[in-house]
């Protein structure tokens, strides 16, 4: 091979340069690294690099030899572009080195998150991901400065679901890299495997995920935390006796028994302390009931148990990070399809509270299980009360995939959950709970309620919010509409297609905030 051949090797592509050297004797081990650069302030560019710390490091061990690179390959790498070496190091056959934008970069009050933090999970993500699809078994990853944020990145950068599968995307293991910051580290790998939880209990077939099986799936997660947490199957003798009756009638349709899963997380010292109940939709799957949907779509409708799964995984994580706070989480299961026993337009249907519903429309369901699931709640006497759902389209009209719709009654409740989403990237927006929506659910013709608005296709996903709130008395409630976060296409560029897990990290940060304030 000619001299210059055995230096170095040069293919530019868009957004991803790749470089090689003839030294590849370790290929076989398999293990890669991922190092971040970031873009150099200023209108100047003088040449020079700015490294991150692992980054500098590993090219202080190499004589200059990574920034030798960088500076031969092309212009300096911008926000979210990335270049492989190959056989730089002995120790390392594949060398990703990520673009992380600008170090100066914080909370940014227009986008509501904390860029930077999002900047490196996006990066570590894309550098995990490069050297997965190399096979690439075993991954050191750059702190990038944010030990949490990087572990996080590659968690759910790495994730797919792939069960069902003969051909597997390879395993990675990943580890921190040239920063002392483990703590961190490990706690965003379990906020990354939290959310993964969510995504992979979403993403199964609604046939793998029936009521049963997911309540079971969870138990098996918990196992590791008998001693802080006691779980309880409620099976529908149990949900009869308490009178359920708006639950029941959506259950009912389905051959498939409900299950109410309740979940005792006692983390604090103190057991007088009064819990946090995370109520979550479990709708393994929705037809829609008598009130179909169309078929078009309605495979996506096995994630209509997205609440139950952030609640259940937020509860998990919270677990494993022994977080000192008692948590109640509350999740209704059933299947929601049609029958000869189904909800039929038009019925009436009595609540756990003794109110009673006009079901006119049996796809707008949701309501119908949390109203059940809601009243039960209050017999804790909750701190407070936030409850997740998939619960309407019209909330992925309003907001699209950006945020999570929040409806509250409790400033309070507002500021936390808020701050935890600036932290995590996964944002929440405050959505209004005015009277002149609950007219619309409180004028029936046959009941108290209408589970649906009187203007139907108006302001859908406030009305649903309004017809929850006629089952809450308590001071401090939040009821999270995550119907337009549900799925995940290209817009978290940390997040694979397909099922997103949203928000279980801010659920779990907002639990994690309240837990230090007590």
């Amino acid at each position: 091979m000619l001299p210059f051949r055995r230096a170095v090797l040069t293919a530019v592509r868009a957004n991803n340069s790749r470089y090689f050297s003839a030294s590849q004797n370790n290929w076989n081990a398999r293990k890669g690294l991922v190092l971040g650069v970031y873009e150099k302030e200023g209108a100047e560019d003088d040449g020079s690099l700015h490294l991150t710390e692992a980054a500098a490091g590993f090219d202080n061990a190499l004589s200059g030899k990574l920034s030798h690179l960088l500076k031969l390959s092309g212009p300096a790498l911008k926000k979210g572009k990335n270049r492989i070496f190959y056989g730089i190091h002995e120790d390392f056959p594949c060398v990703a080195v990520v673009g992380l934008g600008n170090n100066s970069a914080g909370v940014c009050r227009e986008e509501d998150w904390d860029t930077c933090k999002e900047n490196i999970r996006a990066a570590v993500s894309v550098g995990c991901r490069l050297l997965q699809d190399l096979n690439v078994n075993h991954v050191e990853v750059d702190g990038c400065g944010d030990a949490q944020s990087a572990a996080e990145g590659a968690a759910l950068g790495l994730f797919q679901y792939d069960q069902l599968k003969s051909k597997k995307k390879t395993r990675v293991i990943t580890e921190l890299h040239g920063s002392a910051d483990l703590a961190g580290w490990e706690k965003g790998i379990l906020y990354g495997e939290g959310q993964n939880l969510a995504r992979l209990l979403m993403e199964a077939p609604a046939n793998h995920i029936t009521p049963s099986v997911f309540a079971d799936t969870i138990e098996e997660k918990l196992a590791s935390h008998a001693e802080r947490v006691i779980i309880h199957k409620r099976p529908q003798a149990w949900i009869e006796e308490q009178d359920m009756g708006a639950f029941l009638s959506v259950s009912k349709g389905s051959e498939e028994p409900p299950v109410f899963l309740e979940l005792h997380y006692n983390g604090c010292p103190d057991r007088t302390q009064a819990p946090l109940l995370l109520v979550g939709k479990g709708v393994t799957f929705d037809s829609g009931g008598i009130s179909l949907k169309p078929s078009s779509g309605m495979d996506v409708m096995r994630a209509d148990m997205g609440g139950a799964a952030t609640v259940c995984a937020s509860i998990v994580t919270a677990a494993a990070l022994k977080l000192p706070i008692n948590i109640i989480g509350l999740a209704p299961l059933c299947e929601n399809m049609p029958s000869g026993k189904a909800n039929k337009p038009g019925d009436v249907v009595r609540a756990m509270n003794g109110k009673t519903i006009q079901v006119d429309n049996t796809d707008a369901e949701g309501r119908l299980i949390l109203a059940d699931a809601l009243c039960y709640a209050h017999t804790f006497n909750p701190r407070a009360i936030v409850n997740a759902a998939t619960l309407t389209g019209a909330m992925d009209v309003a907001l699209g995939s950006a945020a999570t719709g929040v409806f509250t009654n409790s400033d309070w409740l507002w500021g936390l959950l808020h701050n935890a989403s600036v932290v995590t990237g996964d944002r929440v927006w405050r959505m209004p709970l005015f009277q002149h929506y609950t007219r619309q659910v409180t004028d029936s013709q046959l009941a108290d309620l209408n589970n649906i608005g009187k203007y139907s296709r108006s302001g859908g996903a406030c009305t649903a919010a309004a017809f929850l709130r006629e089952f809450v008395t308590a001071t401090h409630w939040a009821h999270l509409d995550i119907a337009g976060v549900m799925t995940n296409k290209d817009e978290i560029p940390y997040l694979r297609k397909g099922m997103s897990g949203r928000p279980t990290r801010t659920l779990v940060e907002f639990v994690a905030g309240l837990a230090n304030k007590s």
